[in-house]
């Protein structure tokens, strides 16, 4: 063997040497070209997802009540049949029309009906109220929080020419859907009937049926 390839040999095993010192160092408890496997990453803490379970489904106490025109969708949630995409959409009215102020108006939101109002009655509040309502012809007229409905004897509400002042006071009609009739009509033209109700958003059959005695097209 010539001194050349003497010389290239030791250069190698001196590389190679010194990469094996290089990884003992770095893991002296490890024979050279062992496995290291990576650390587990950390996992959420099973009790915080449980406290966090816990606060969202916790019921409501003997006589407790939830400000609907306040309360966030977590705390909706609380309320009986009231899940997480209601609650959602019950903020959303909220934040596009303001306050409710009153039970009726809450009857504007979709996919809450007169079965769930009886439901949430004995637990629910209403701090807020109510943004002025758009009446006939463009002038605002802001409606008197808690004003009750006409006696069932009175005048019938004639759609096509009534205002946004009076139809909030059919019951289950707050100044929201009012406000929204009157927005339609002027959209869309006079109601042809009273069935035509329904077409305005936030207006079911459930409704028409509680007010239709009470309207004239």
């Amino acid at each position: 063997m010539t001194g050349e390839r003497r010389a290239v040999l030791l250069l190698l095993g001196l590389a190679v040497a010194g990469q094996g010192l290089r990884l003992w160092r770095a893991a002296p408890d490890q024979a050279p070209g062992a496995v290291s496997l990576l650390p587990a990453l950390p996992v959420a803490s099973p009790g915080a997802h449980r406290d966090s379970s816990r606060a969202l489904g916790r019921p409501l106490a003997a006589g407790e009540r939830v400000d609907v025109d306040r309360a966030g969708p977590a705390e909706l949630t609380r309320l009986p049949r009231v899940g997480m995409t209601l609650a959602r959409t019950i903020v959303a009215w909220r934040e596009a029309h303001g306050p409710f102020g009153s039970l009726a108006a809450l009857d504007a939101v979709p996919g809450v009906g007169p079965g769930l109002l009886a439901r949430l009655e004995p637990h629910v509040r209403f701090s807020g109220t109510p943004r002025a309502a758009v009446a006939g012809g463009g002038a605002l007229v802001l409606l008197a929080p808690g004003k009750g409905a006409p006696a069932a004897d009175g005048p019938l509400v004639r759609l096509s020419t009534a205002t946004a002042e009076e139809l909030a006071r059919l019951p289950h009609i707050g100044p929201g859907l009012a406000a929204r009739i009157v927005a339609y009509r002027e959209r869309h033209g006079a109601f042809a009937a009273v069935d035509s109700l329904v077409r305005v958003p936030g207006i079911g059959p459930a409704t028409l049926a509680r007010i239709r005695d009470r309207l004239a097209p």
